[in-house]
């Protein structure tokens, strides 16, 4: 009679024998001499590039690579990720010129900024193709490195003048070109400056980080400006929803040292976490990954590693290492085989390592089954605001509006308050699965699920809804909703009302688009250059050029500079339409503008106004213009 066949290995048993690896290598070369060989080269490629990640220095890492019988291309990149941050530029140099396939732009250029060679970041920043017409512009990540370059190397007319350079580009500022002005300024000492950009944040729709948080929370800490740091606080837990990090909790530890411990009372637990757990998650994948979650992992682990010796590791400065994108890959489908060896392994949850692999689950569904099977496990786990609110805006970016409402009830009923980012993600999502009246019965119990709200907040939230319903095609709906706010006194912004006459416009409702302009001027609001393009391509569009120039007409009256894809659109379209006098004298115009017509208009349809825009830029260089920031010494 035949043996029975081995078990075959679940994918939950080979993530932790490959953690039990990538920890044996990360302790062998940190403990090794320099001189010593290299540890012998992992089969498992997986392994290997979490080798590579953890080298301590361009030597071994090199070592690590060159030992491998064979290196897939993502090895090449993990090698010259690390290289550019151990800022080994000859051998980065000469790793990059080795690669099998030549590194996109972009990525080449990420690796030569975090290298810190300057001259070669810029030379690929001008390198890169500009793409995305109409609105022509290179990446927003490729501006935010640049900007970071310079202010690292201390050149601030050159950080700022990059900034500037990337809203006359037409790249809109997203949550890390912000984290940069913000880091930058408040290292320069320029914090009431770094504090008035983030104050701007959400009428930018920009979402604030863990980053920004630490940043300003050790510069006032360091100043001892703890009414600011209070408000902060306040901030960070109920508005934005964010987990603090490092710098945050040794500033509100510092506050509450100080005898100031008025609204810390829920951060105790924070500062003095488990002593059981002690976890170094991998955060190297992705780099926009790392700006939404803070980068201490003090309260994040794996338990499997509990009967190791952790005298050892304590002496080395690690931690069992964790990747929570690895793990929940693992769990993918949430099969009862890999459910028994998660069980097996004794992790110690978190809310923390809770919201980590929550945030790295691909299906709302397995996420849904974890969130569950993690609030039955022993050891005194309870979810909590930050773990319900992960699990509110994953279910609603993938529509399951049952499962939200039946959560939203729950903590409703427990008294938890969640955070006001939350309630906006879900209205924001459920445009994406185009659930209006879902959208909006959120909107109506928006203080019941997270307590007051201010009549700014207010406003935000209605510019969501409003979205939401131009996303889902209910206009009219859209319309009612935008005459009751503005009835309650809440006044949409110029942001909210372009959102509004864009979609109007794509459904050819010109009375409709008229009647916003209206609505415009009656809130005494002022069109900047992205209304008024979006007016001109509306009305080129349902072929009435002579409506658009008139718009033209009030736009240059206004002292607003058209851009120059609009020009060409108005002209061709008096062309089209036989008003060749008319389109002349469109160009005639132009041409007499010093400097040109803008490549783009600044501001960006729902999101960012060119006021908003104009007040962050002359926030920055206001700041750096003053004399001491001149002198160098800011």
């Amino acid at each position: 009679m035949p043996a029975p066949a081995a078990a075959a290995t679940t994918r939950v048993a080979l993530y932790l024998r490959r953690a039990r690896l990538i920890d044996s290598l990360r302790l062998r070369l940190r403990s090794s001499p320099p001189s010593s060989p290299p540890p012998p080269p992992p089969d498992d490629p997986v392994v290997a590039l979490h080798a590579i990640r953890a080298a301590p220095t361009p030597s071994s890492a090199l070592s690590l690579f060159r030992a491998l019988h064979s290196a897939p291309l993502p090895l090449y990149h993990a090698l010259a990720s690390r290289l550019a941050s151990l800022a080994a530029l000859p051998d980065l140099r000469a790793h990059l010129a080795s690669f099998p396939l030549p590194a996109p732009p972009l990525a080449r250029l990420r690796l030569l900024a975090a290298a810190g060679d300057r001259a070669a970041a810029l030379e690929a920043f001008a390198s890169l193709p500009i793409t995305t017409p109409p609105r022509r512009h290179r990446p927003a990540e490729a501006h935010n490195l640049v900007i970071e370059l310079h202010a690292r190397g201390g050149d601030h007319a050159a950080a700022v003048e990059a900034f500037r350079g990337m809203v006359r580009e037409g790249a809109l500022p997203n949550a890390r070109t912000y984290t940069v002005v913000v880091a930058h300024l408040a290292s320069a000492g320029f914090v009431d400056g770094a504090l008035e950009v983030f104050r701007l944040l959400p009428s930018l729709r920009v979402r604030r980080t863990t980053r920004q948080y630490n940043v300003l929370a050790e510069a006032l800490a360091a100043a001892e400006r703890f009414d600011q740091l209070r408000w902060l606080v306040r901030e960070m837990a109920a508005v934005d929803g964010v987990m603090p990090g490092p710098q945050m909790r040794a500033a509100i530890s510092a506050m509450r040292e100080a005898g100031d411990i008025d609204g810390t009372e829920d951060f105790v637990e924070e500062l003095s976490p488990n002593a059981r757990i002690g976890y170094a998650v991998d955060d190297a994948e992705g780099e926009g990954d790392s700006e939404e979650e803070d980068d201490d992992d003090n309260n994040n682990g794996d338990a499997n590693h509990g009967e190791r010796d952790r005298g050892k590791i304590a002496n080395q400065t690690l931690k069992p290492w964790l990747d929570p994108r690895e793990l929940a890959r693992a769990l993918d489908g949430w099969d009862p085989r890999e459910v028994a060896e998660l069980e097996a392994a004794g992790f110690v949850w978190t809310p923390r390592l809770v919201c980590k692999l929550l945030r790295a689950f691909k299906k709302a569904e397995t996420a849904w089954e974890f969130f569950c099977w993690v609030a039955c496990r022993p050891g005194g786990f309870a979810h909590d605001r930050h773990t319900v609110a992960r699990m509110v805006a994953i279910l609603a970016r993938a529509g399951h509006v049952e499962l939200v409402e039946r959560l939203l009830a729950k903590v409703r009923a427990d008294g938890i308050l969640l955070p006001l980012a939350t309630v906006r993600l879900v209205i924001d999502f459920y445009g994406l699965s185009k659930k209006a009246d879902a959208a909006a019965r959120v909107f109506r119990e928006g203080e019941s699920i997270c307590g007051p709200i201010s009549r700014d907040n207010l406003a935000l939230l209605c510019s969501s809804l409003l979205r939401t319903m131009a996303k889902c095609r209910r206009g009219l709906d859209a319309m009612d909703l935008l005459e009751e706010m503005m009835a309650r006194g809440v006044l949409p912004d110029l942001q909210t009302f372009s959102g509004l006459m864009e979609h109007m416009a794509g459904a050819g409702d010109l009375k409709g688009v008229h009647r916003l302009l209206g609505l415009v001027r009656q809130c005494e609001l002022r069109p900047d250059g992205y209304m008024y393009s979006v007016l001109v391509r509306a009305y080129c569009k349902r072929e009435r050029a002579a409506l658009a120039l008139r718009v033209f007409d009030e736009m240059r009256a206004a002292g607003v500079a058209p851009d120059a894809p609009t020009k060409a659109l108005l002209v061709k379209s008096l062309w089209r339409e036989g008003k060749l006098r008319e389109a002349a004298v469109v160009e005639e115009r132009c041409e007499d503008m010093v400097g040109g017509l803008p490549e783009a208009s600044p501001g960006h349809v729902w999101t960012a106004s060119a006021a908003d825009l104009k007040k962050v830029l002359d926030i920055y260089s206001g700041c750096f213009a003053q004399p001491a920031a001149q002198a160098g010494t800011g």
